[in-house]
C-alpha cells in the first residue's frame, strides 16, 4: 500500500535526522564534551522553546542534571505541571533512547517575577552549590503587557538570575536569551541591525526604581513616551535586559544568543513540531487558518524580507553558542559575546511564504479536515484590510455562528468563527509594525561560531538559518500542523486534494451569490434611504 504523499514529505525530512544520529551517538563532539555531567538550571522551561531545549539538550548530550523552575499555575502543582508538559510527543523520540532522562529534571518551585526569584533559601543554597550551566529563557512575550508587568519580568527577572549566578562556585556558563528585534527599532527600519550593545533608552537601575515606586495607572499613561523608538513594550524591556547584563554581569560567563520569530521545527525531533498553546499566538496559526480555509486576508508587505527561525535551529545555536562564548572567550577580551540567529541572508520574503503557500504541491498536502477552499489576500493597506476582513471573515462569521446557534449544533471547545477573527485582527495589530519593516540581522559572530565547530558539531547542532529554504520550511509546518494539531494521521491527502477542488468551485457560486446578495440589499438600503429623504 502506497504512503500517503503527507507521510512521504515527513519520511524524506526525517531522512535528514540519520548523520546527526550517527554522530550523536557517539558522544564524542567538543560541544557535547562541554556538556557532559553538567547540572542546569533553566527558566522558560515550560514555554515552547524552552521544551523543545530540553528535549535537544538531553537528546545531545549526558547532563547529569537540570533544574526547571516552574510556578503553581491553574490549581496545578509544579510536580503536577511537569508531568503534563512530557506528555507532549516530543519527548517520544527522546522517551525511546533515553527513558530515565525524566528523573534527571528536577522542579523547583520559583518565579522570575519573584524577588530571590521566588526560591525558598534552602533551593537557593541547593542550586547555587550544584549548577554550573545557567539558560535564562523566561521572558513575558506579551506584546501588550503593562510595562510593569513586562519590566518586573524581562528586566528585574535578569538581575535576579545573574546575583544567584554570583553566588554559584561552579558557574562556567550564563547563557541570556534576548531577541534579534531588541533594537529594531523605528531609527533603524531599513537598516543593519549589529551583535553589539546599543545605547540603552534607560539606565537598568533607573528603570527598574521606576516600575517599583510608580503608580502602575501613572506608568501606563507615560508608557507611549517613554518607549518612544520601540513598537512595544516587548522589545524596549528585552533592550535595557541586554544593557542589564552587560553593567551587572561582572566576571560572569556571560553569553547573549538573540533569536528571531521563533517557528515551528524544520526536522528536531519531528518535522514541524509545535504545541498547542503556541499555536494561536504565532504565525503558523495563520498557516492553519489559512491551509483550513477560514482564515483569507493576510495583513503585510510582500516585499518586507522575514525574520524567522525554526525552534531546532534555534535551540541549536543556544547550546552551540554556550560552547564558543567558553571556549573561545579570547575573541571577544572583556566583551560579552552576542550571536544574532538571522535568516535576512536568504532574503525570503513575505510574499515569497504566500505564494508558495498557493502552490499546487502545497493543495496535494492539504488535511482532509479543511472546510473551505483554501486562498489568501495579502493587503498592506489598513482601509483594503478593514474592507476585506468584513467582507470575507465578519460577515461570513456572524452569518455562520447565528446559523450554528439556532440549529442547535454543538461546538464544545472550538471557539466562534467571529472570536477566531478576533483572535487574527489582534494578532495582525501585534505583528504588524514586523510584517511591515525590514531589518538587516547581522550575523558575523554567530556565522564565525559556526566555522569553529567541528564536522560532528556542524551535524548534531544545525543553526544556518540562510541556508534553509523557505518551501522545505512551510512543507515541514504543514506536516507540523495536522500531526501535533490536527492529528489526523497525515492521511487522507488526495481525497482533500480532490475536495479543494470541488470547493474552488463552491467558492466561485459563493463569492457569486454573496456578492449579489450585498448588492441587492445596498440597493434596497439606498432605495430606503432615498424614500426617507424625499419625506
Amino acid at each position: 500500500m502506497a504512503l500517503d504523499i503527507a507521510q512521504q514529505t515527513e519520511l524524506a525530512l526525517l531522512e535528514r535526522q540519520k548523520p546527526m544520529n550517527a554522530v550523536i551517538d557517539r558522544g564524542d563532539s567538543a560541544v557535547q564534551q562541554f556538556y557532559r555531567d553538567a547540572v542546569v538550571l533553566l527558566t522558560g522551561g515550560s514555554g515552547f522553546l524552552g521544551k523543545q531545549f530540553v528535549e535537544k539538550l538531553f537528546r545531545s548530550c549526558e547532563i547529569k542534571k537540570v533544574y526547571l523552575l516552574l510556578r503553581s499555575k491553574k490549581g496545578k502543582t509544579i510536580q503536577q505541571r511537569l508531568s503534563y508538559i512530557l506528555k507532549d510527543p516530543l519527548y517520544d523520540t527522546l522517551r525511546k533512547k533515553k527513558p530515565d532522562f525524566v528523573f534527571r529534571i528536577v522542579p523547583v518551585e520559583g518565579d522570575v517575577a519573584e524577588l530571590r526569584l521566588g526560591l525558598a533559601d534552602k533551593e537557593w543554597d541547593n542550586i547555587t552549590k550544584e549548577v554550573n550551566i545557567i539558560v535564562h529563557m523566561a521572558a513575558t512575550v506579551n506584546f501588550q503587557a503593562p510595562l510593569h508587568i513586562a519590566g518586573i519580568t524581562n528586566v528585574r527577572g535578569t538581575r535576579e538570575l545573574l546575583e544567584l549566578g554570583k553566588q554559584c562556585p561552579n558557574l562556567k556558563l550564563f547563557s541570556h536569551i534576548s531577541t534579534a528585534f531588541a533594537h529594531a527599532t523605528v531609527s533603524r527600519i531599513d537598516g543593519d541591525v549589529k551583535e553589539q550593545f546599543y545605547p540603552c533608552p534607560v539606565a537598568p537601575d533607573v528603570f527598574i526604581d521606576m516600575i517599583a515606586t510608580i503608580d502602575e495607572e501613572r506608568l501606563t499613561g507615560i508608557t507611549s513616551a517613554l518607549i518612544k523608538d520601540w513598537p512595544n513594550t516587548y522589545t524596549f524591556t528585552k533592550a535595557i535586559a541586554e544593557e542589564l547584563v552587560r553593567t551587572s554581569a561582572g566576571d560572569l560567563p556571560v553569553c547573549i544568543v538573540k533569536p528571531p520569530v521563533v517557528v515551528t521545527s524544520l526536522a528536531e525531533p519531528s518535522p514541524g513540531w509545535i504545541d498547542s498553546q503556541t499555536i494561536m499566538s504565532s504565525v503558523i496559526g495563520l498557516v492553519l487558518g489559512a491551509g483550513m480555509g477560514v482564515v483569507h486576508i493576510l495583513a503585510g508587505d510582500k516585499n518586507v524580507v522575514m525574520s524567522y527561525a525554526p525552534v531546532d535551529f534555534v535551540n541549536n545555536a543556544i547550546i552551540a553558542a554556550g560552547w564558543d562564548s567558553v571556549q573561545n572567550r579570547q575573541l571577544w577580551g572583556r566583551d560579552i559575546p552576542m550571536y544574532n540567529i538571522s535568516s535576512s541572508r536568504s532574503g525570503t520574503k513575505w510574499g515569497d511564504i504566500t505564494s508558495t503557500i498557493k502552490q499546487d504541491e502545497f493543495y496535494r498536502l492539504s488535511t482532509p479536515k479543511v472546510v473551505w477552499y483554501s486562498y489568501v489576500i495579502e493587503t498592506n493597506n489598513r482601509l483594503l484590510y478593514w474592507l476585506l476582513t468584513w467582507f470575507l471573515h465578519y460577515i461570513p462569521g456572524y452569518f455562520l455562528d447565528a446559523l450554528v446557534s439556532i440549529l442547535g449544533v454543538k461546538t464544545k471547545g472550538v471557539p466562534s468563527l467571529v472570536k477566531i477573527y478576533s483572535r487574527i485582527d489582534n494578532m495582525f495589530n501585534v505583528y504588524r509594525y514586523f510584517t511591515s519593516h525590514t531589518w538587516n540581522f547581522r550575523d558575523d559572530n554567530l556565522q564565525g561560531m559556526i566555522s569553529r565547530l567541528s564536522p560532528a558539531d556542524k551535524a548534531i547542532y544545525t543553526c544556518d538559518v540562510g541556508l534553509m529554504t523557505h518551501k522545505d520550511f512551510l512543507k515541514s509546518a504543514v506536516i507540523g500542523v495536522r500531526r501535533f494539531i490536527l492529528k489526523d494521521g497525515l492521511v487522507g491527502s488526495d481525497a482533500a486534494y480532490r475536495k479543494q477542488q470541488w470547493l474552488f468551485y463552491a467558492n466561485i457560486v459563493f463569492l457569486s451569490l454573496y456578492v449579489y446578495c450585498l448588492w441587492k440589499l445596498l440597493a434596497l438600503l439606498c432605495s430606503g434611504l432615498a424614500v426617507l429623504f424625499n419625506v
